[in-house]
């Protein structure tokens, strides 16, 4: 199988190396590193376009209004290019994400959660965490899909890319609640499976 080829720019030379390493063991990817966007530019242009790039909201080069993102998506040829930040506000990730970025990961997550984030994008979705979740959306797909307060915390950690086991162990339930749940979720969404409930769900939970 052919390595996924990932690019992390980010100004901070440790993060930008612990991450880069802590990816190409755990998911056996072929990680190249930038440290500002024009670094990343020069890397774009040399090696060609990839399969993601994590992306340093706030770093040297990062022009006002997120103009160098669109830059960035245009080099990578439209690939999944998801950000990465520390304390970005709510209103620029919600720019960026107009802009076409694929998502955003907190630097205060847990390594495993990165991954999860850039398998969810990579398989064709948003991701966005659960504290970055707007509380107003809470109501919205409650009174238009019906479901209970249980099943959208499911449908929450579906949207971020967990499996059953994993859901189980953040919400305090068994196995066999959470497939229940799904069972339901995906009955009440009129969708066939996890994937198509989470896709939905993703578009009422976003930011």
């Amino acid at each position: 199988m052919k390595k996924k080829k990932i690019a992390i720019a980010d100004d901070h030379i440790l993060v930008r190396e612990v991450i880069a390493m802590y990816l190409a063991a755990q998911m056996e990817a072929e990680v190249m590193q930038a440290g500002s966007i024009q670094e990343l530019e020069e890397l774009l242009e040399k090696e060609g376009s990839f399969d993601i790039i994590l992306l340093d909201l706030v770093m040297p080069g990062m022009k006002p209004g997120l103009e160098a993102l669109t830059r960035i998506l245009e080099l990578n040829q439209n690939k999944p290019v998801m950000l990465i930040s520390g304390n970005a506000p709510p209103g620029a990730i919600h720019e960026a994400l107009h802009r076409g970025a694929a998502g955003y990961v907190d630097k205060s997550q847990s390594a495993r959660s990165l991954i999860n984030a850039i398998n969810f994008v990579l398989a064709g979705e948003i991701y966005v965490p659960m504290s970055l979740r707007l509380n107003s959306a809470r109501p919205s797909i409650t009174d238009e899909k019906g479901l209970s307060p249980k099943e959208l915390e499911v449908l929450r950690c579906l949207t971020n890319g967990l499996m059953n086991k994993e859901i189980a162990q953040t919400l305090g339930i068994s196995e066999v609640t959470v497939k229940m749940h799904v069972r339901s979720i995906c009955a009440k969404m009129n969708v066939k499976n996890r994937t198509q409930a989470a896709m939905i769900g993703s578009q009422f939970l976003m930011v």
